[in-house]
């Protein structure tokens, strides 16, 4: 796979296209889900329709023990998502994951999920009030992010990522995951649980109650003059 240039443009557009105003970035454009397990483990996944590097789909998890490891499709990937979150370890696997007609289904090396996708929260109802172009722009969700962390604790919708990017999270719907069956390396994790404690891969978590978000994130470089620049992984 070549390498992925950031680029701008109008719109979200099949190469992750960023058209903030405020410079160039990474845009990936897709779905997150985020589970946990009466285990202990904790998953979050990211089905992106749209990005800088084609349609795929990456696994987060953070095992009982505080270990967290990355779960992406290509060396390419695995790189850039390892760039901007904290990882103890990160793999290369096959991934496949698809989200239809209600069912989540997830396969990522020793992570296996099946989900129940049920319906809108009140929280995806209020969020499907605010026009998209306005919902994933940078500067709403700056001015949002105080209210979004008092509404969903440990939620976020702008921070400081690693290499001196920031990242934006702008999420238009989100359903609750109603059941689950969640393995690892083959071994039943448990029943579906609340994602406690919260992950701990970046500056933000996802919500506590297991749901799956329509998202879109957005990456941003700064210079060392505070500008805003294309992130490069």
């Amino acid at each position: 796979m070549p390498r992925a240039e950031p680029v701008t443009g109008e719109g979200p557009g099949s190469r992750g296209r960023y058209a903030g105003g405020m410079g160039k970035g990474w845009v990936f454009d897709g779905h997150i889900a985020g589970l946990g397990t009466e285990s202990g483990l904790r998953a979050v996944v990211g089905l992106w329709q749209r990005s800088p590097f084609g349609s795929f789909a990456d696994a987060m998890v953070e095992l009982p023990s505080g270990h967290r490891i990355l779960l992406a499709p290509t060396a390419e990937t695995c790189d850039f998502i390892a760039s901007v979150y904290n990882f103890d370890e990160s793999l290369v696997v096959d991934v496949a994951a698809s989200y239809q007609e209600g069912q989540l289904t997830v396969d990522a090396g020793p992570l296996s999920v099946r989900a129940a996708v049920g319906v809108r929260t009140r929280l995806g109802g209020v969020v499907r009030l605010v026009p998209r172009a306005v919902a994933v722009h940078p500067l709403w969700l700056r001015a949002v992010s105080p209210l979004a962390a008092r509404i969903s604790p440990g939620a976020r919708t702008v921070g400081a990522a690693k290499g001196g990017r920031t990242e934006y999270y702008g999420v238009t719907d989100l359903h609750h995951i109603g059941a689950a069956r969640v393995s690892w390396e083959g071994a039943d994790a448990g029943s579906l649980a609340a994602v406690r404690p919260a992950v701990t891969f970046g500056f933000s978590s996802v919500p506590a109650a297991p749901s799956l978000a329509r998202v879109r994130t957005t990456v941003v470089q700064s210079n060392a003059d505070g500008k805003r620049s294309p992130s490069r992984g």
